[in-house]
């Protein structure tokens, strides 16, 4: 059966055809797909020799986690409700020849690290933001924006599409909104006030034929982030060795009665308890019981399930830092500058803020006024469905350090680790990651970079290979510091080599020799056999710390490429770009 979400046609730029000819070719297959579309959505045909009227609303999303494309499946949905044809698509699938025949168009995108576009719209931003862009003053356009206000740059990546769209001539449906991590309510809202009925855009369809209805959604399991399913822990062990430096487990949730279903590569939300030595160490500084009434909510609660009070909101920086009057934080703050700002606030954690000035009596309805609400940890799925049915499993570290002479833990991990034994429950639900999959074809070669729990999900895609009796070979990068401590899933791994299943192993354990060797330097090393398999329609995928290793590695790739292929720096940046375009390059990176 047709999907029933209408893609943007895309024509090969390597296809032989001229640029003018591309965009005729565009405007073709457009035109004809979406009459095919538009019968599958629910328009009835036009009578013999009648063409039928058709408006179509573009939808373009820019994701990391997938939130984003949600919120375009959701805006599509409301669409065909109000008579469009809609197609969507990700922000890299669609050409400026493409972008520049569009009429109307609502941009989804989030915001990746510190203020970048998110790995499937860096193509689209640099042809968009370049000198050669087209003019757009055909384009009605609206930009709904996701983010975290505990960045400084909240929300740039959409406002950087929003202002180049109008500088290009573009003109707003409605404003722009700028949504933080709680955003399904605005999000929803916004759609439903921004987008117009089709018939304000364009003439309404022949007399005669019925509007376009709604297309069926697709069923969910009614578990989320505000509705999180209650399940039983199965399995809580420690994976890495008594000499490690790291404290790795091994997680598995029984999915129960949910109805939750997912795919190898998907992310599992889960909801943390704030843990309760820190909810006492609260109480203490605010000296206040946890029965004090907050807006009808004992504060031991809101400490407890609703608020973060392990990192530090910029409310609260802004808020403490005239009454702390701590001379090096005032300094930081108000010179503004942004690393000085994190250097100071490295290893600190809200408490500790407070903590600046012990004496200061604070309002516990104003402190916490200051918080901001306790938010999921999503983590990379560990397990295919196909050969762990009912489960679903996680790899975590438990992070944990000392600083200001007392303890420290991140959130979840440590809730996970120390509160959340074999047969207690926690809320979790899914977060499907529909960009990071195994190869539909089951005869191309994977290559995987996953060192320390950057495995997780490579361990899945493993199980889903062998228990899909894909033939493809399978290329895994794994490292960490040491081999005797750090190699986990070690049996596993060892089993799926015996097998034959993992057809290649290259291993980096950093604090095993004198110079540091890391899961870039293999792959270096191994650039010759890496490229063949590139050049056989392998497809390359990598896990784990954004900030480092990620760019080590992609910078690797690029290396690898201009060595092996005998290619210039840009040739080999293209090179890149058609395996990300291809989706053979994808990273679920953090």
């Amino acid at each position: 059966m047709t999907d029933m979400k209408t893609k943007v046609p895309y024509i090969p730029e390597d296809a032989p055809f001229s640029g003018e000819q591309k965009i005729w070719l565009g405007g073709f297959l457009a035109g004809l797909h979406s009459r095919l579309a538009a019968g599958v959505g629910g328009a009835a045909a036009a009578p013999a020799g009648q063409a039928a009227e058709v408006t179509y609303l573009d939808i373009l999303y820019g994701t990391q986690t997938g939130n984003a494309e949600s919120l375009a499946e959701e805006a599509a949905t409301q669409a065909r409700a109000r008579g469009f044809t809609p197609r969507v698509a990700e922000m890299d699938e669609v050409t400026m020849e493409q972008l520049a025949m569009m009429q109307t168009l609502i941009v989804v995108v989030s915001t990746y690290g510190e203020g970048e576009m998110p790995d499937n719209a860096h193509q689209f931003w640099e042809a968009l933001s370049g000198p050669t862009a087209p003019r757009l003053e055909s384009l009605s356009y609206a930009v709904l924006a996701l983010g975290d206000t505990s960045y400084d740059a909240f929300c740039q990546a959409g406002k950087l599409v929003d202002t180049r769209l109008e500088q290009l001539g573009a003109r707003r449906l409605g404003s722009r909104i700028d949504c933080d991590v709680d955003f399904e309510d605005a999000a929803e809202a916004w759609i439903a006030a921004t987008l117009p009925d089709a018939g304000s855009i364009s003439a309404a369809a022949p007399a005669g034929d019925p509007a376009p209805q709604a297309a069926p959604k697709k069923a969910k399991s009614g578990w989320g982030r505000k509705n999180p399913y209650r399940s039983t822990m199965l399995d809580n062990r420690l994976l890495s060795g008594p000499k490690s430096a790291k404290e790795i487990r091994h997680i598995a949730f029984d999915l129960g009665e949910s109805g939750m279903t997912y795919e190898a590569g998907d992310a599992l939300g889960v909801m943390p308890v704030n843990a309760p030595d820190l909810v006492e160490a609260w109480l203490t500084r605010l000296d206040a019981s946890a029965e004090t009434d907050i807006g009808g909510t004992a504060l031991g609660d809101l400490l407890r399930t609703d608020l973060e009070i392990m990192t530090p909101s910029r409310d609260l920086i802004r808020a403490i830092e005239p009454l702390a009057r701590h001379d090096e934080l005032s300094h930081v703050v108000g010179n503004g500058d942004k690393e000085a700002l994190e250097a100071f606030l490295w290893g600190k954690d809200a408490l500790d803020l407070l903590n600046l000035a012990p004496d200061l009596k604070l309002d516990p309805a104003e402190v916490t006024s200051w918080l901001k609400p306790l938010q999921h940890r999503a983590y990379s799925i560990s397990s295919s469905p196909k050969a762990h049915q009912g489960e679903v499993h996680l790899t975590v570290a438990a992070v944990r350090w000392m600083a200001e002479n007392r303890p420290h833990g991140g959130v979840c991990s440590t809730f996970l680790a120390d509160h959340v034994p074999q047969g207690a429950e926690a809320g979790i639900f899914m977060s499907p990651n529909k960009s990071f999959r195994v190869p539909e074809d089951d005869s191309a070669p994977m290559i995987m970079v996953g060192p320390g729990t950057g495995i997780a999900p490579f361990r899945a895609f493993l199980e889903e290979r062998q228990m899909r009796g894909a033939s493809g070979a399978n290329w895994l990068f794994f490292g960490d510091q040491t081999r005797a401590s750090d190699f986990i899933y070690e049996d596993e791994i060892s089993a799926f080599s015996a097998s034959g299943l993992l057809t290649r192993l290259d291993l980096a354990f950093s604090r095993d020799q004198a110079e540091k060797v890391y899961v870039q330097h293999r792959m270096i090393e191994n650039g010759k056999d890496l490229f063949a398999q590139l050049e056989e329609g392998g497809s390359f995928y990598v896990c784990g710390d954004a900030t480092r290793m990620a760019r080590d590695v992609d910078a690797a790739l690029h290396s690898i490429i201009e060595t092996q292929g005998g290619m210039t720096p840009e040739a080999a940046s293209d090179y890149v770009n058609r395996l990300k375009r291809d989706k053979r390059y994808v990273r679920d990176v953090y």
